[in-house]
Parts: structure tokens; C-alpha cells; sequence
């Protein structure tokens, strides 16, 4: 079995149905991995199902109704997943939320509290789930996807980009605490091109790109790739580590115009 190969592996995605986490389980079943995709909404799941199943590959793919944010149906998600498949080797935290947009001085708790349930300590509670069902014995990958914005400053998502940055510092935590067994990476992408994402990109794209090193904004299939080398043993000797995937937006000089 080649370092890039996903061949009888299993691997539990949140919010799979759609956008980013669809791409990856897509390029995990490409790669030999069972999928189970986990989200909210049963129509999106079956709709993503139909997808994976034609994609090349002899890996099963099934589906879970759960919400990222829910540390009952995380465990719910990973007992279906153990007496289904058996295993559980790779678990891709890809579910957020962001309900709020505004300064911070602004943000209310209940929207507050909504974010960070998802997107922090849903992190941790489906990690722990992994972690005691699988990990913990044989090992395996765990790869957050967070966002450039936890690196930089937002004048409308600050506190969405809080919880990223966050998430990048307990990608860091649990690598130390989950070594040697398994290892746990995350991704920051920059502006994808999702249907999700669709409204900040559709009309600016000129204009965005105009700027970045490679001019073009991301894919999910961007990704995809890299979510691929995190979960497969091409990426054996790196743990606690974020790629940064933003076209190079990051690497810009301040003040200059592109």
C-alpha cells in the first residue's frame, strides 16, 4: 500500500453532505477509505451519498444524522460507525457555524455560545469519541479544518475567526496529549469557492485574485489534496501542525497593493 493510500481505512467526516467536507470524503473513497459522512439534514446526506457512490472505489460509504455541536450524537455518530465498519481511522472535524457578523463588542451570548459549541468544543467532543473508540489503541489521524481567519483580523467574522484561531491551538494541545497514537493536524483554508461562500466570492472574484500570489481562489478540491496527505501516512513524521492554504494571501506585504 503506497503512503498516499486510504485502502481499508475508516474515516468519519462532519459536515460532510456538502462544500469542503463532501470534497474530502470524495478524495478519501478515491483513495481506498470507507466514508461515513456526518450532518444535519437527512435530504443533503442521501443527495451526498448518491455522489460518493460514483466515485470509483470499493469503500462503503454511509451516512449519520448529527449535529457538530451535539457531544451525544458525536457518540452516537462513532458507536454506528464501530458496529458498522469496525474501525475508525481517520476523523475529519469539518462542521462550524457562524451565526454572527459584526464587531465584537456587539456579540450576543446565545450567538456566541452557538459558535462555540461547534466550532471548539464540537472539535474536542468528536476527537474524544475517536479517540476512545479507535484511536487510543491503534492509532489514527485526526485533521481539523479551521481557517486562515484564526491568523488574521476580520472586520465582519472576529469572533468566528476566534474560534478558528482557537481551534489551531488545540490542534497543537491534542497533538501532545494524543501522541504517539495518533496524530492531529489542521488546515486553514482561505476563500473557498463553495456554493456556501458563493456571495462573498461571486461578484469580488476579479478583485479578489487580482491581489493573491497565484491569482485564483481556492477549490475544494485544494482542500481535498491536503486533507488527503493529512490523514495517509505520507504525512507520518507531522503532527500538531496547520497547512495554510490561501493562494498566498498570508505572505503579502502590508501596505502594498497588488
Amino acid at each position: 500500500m503506497s503512503a498516499s493510500s486510504l485502502d481499508g481505512k475508516v474515516a468519519v467526516i462532519t459536515g460532510g453532505s456538502r462544500g469542503i467536507g463532501l470534497g474530502i470524503a470524495t478524495a478519501y473513497r478515491a483513495a481506498g477509505a470507507h466514508v461515513v459522512i456526518a450532518a444535519r439534514k437527512p435530504a443533503g446526506l442521501a443527495e451526498a451519498r448518491e455522489e460518493l457512490l460514483r466515485v470509483k472505489g470499493d469503500g462503503a460509504v454511509h451516512t449519520v444524522v448529527a449535529n457538530a455541536g451535539e457531544p451525544d450524537q458525536a457518540e452516537r455518530c462513532v458507536e454506528e460507525t464501530m458496529a458498522r465498519l469496525g474501525r475508525l481511522d481517520v476523523l475529519v472535524n469539518n462542521a462550524a457555524t457562524n451565526p454572527y457578523h459584526g464587531d465584537l463588542l456587539d456579540l450576543d451570548l446565545p450567538r456566541a455560545e452557538k459558535t462555540a459549541r461547534v466550532n471548539q468544543y464540537g472539535m474536542i467532543a468528536w476527537t474524544r469519541c475517536a479517540w476512545r473508540a479507535w484511536m487510543a489503541e491503534h492509532g489514527g489521524a485526526v485533521v481539523n479544518i479551521a481557517s486562515v481567519g484564526g491568523l488574521v483580523v476580520d472586520p465582519h467574522i472576529g469572533y468566528y475567526n476566534a474560534t478558528k484561531a482557537a481551534m489551531l491551538h488545540m490542534t497543537r494541545q491534542l497533538a501532545y496529549e494524543l501522541g504517539p497514537r495518533a496524530r492531529v493536524n489542521a488546515i486553514a483554508p482561505g476563500l473557498i469557492k463553495t456554493e456556501l461562500a458563493r456571495a462573498v466570492w461571486e461578484v469580488r472574484e476579479p478583485i479578489l485574485t487580482a491581489k493573491l500570489p497565484l491569482r485564483r481562489l481556492g477549490t475544494v478540491e485544494d482542500v481535498a489534496h491536503a486533507a488527503l496527505f493529512l490523514a495517509t501516512d505520507a504525512s507520518s513524521w507531522m503532527t500538531g501542525q496547520t497547512l495554510v492554504l490561501d493562494g498566498g494571501a498570508t505572505a503579502l506585504p502590508i501596505g502594498v497593493e497588488g
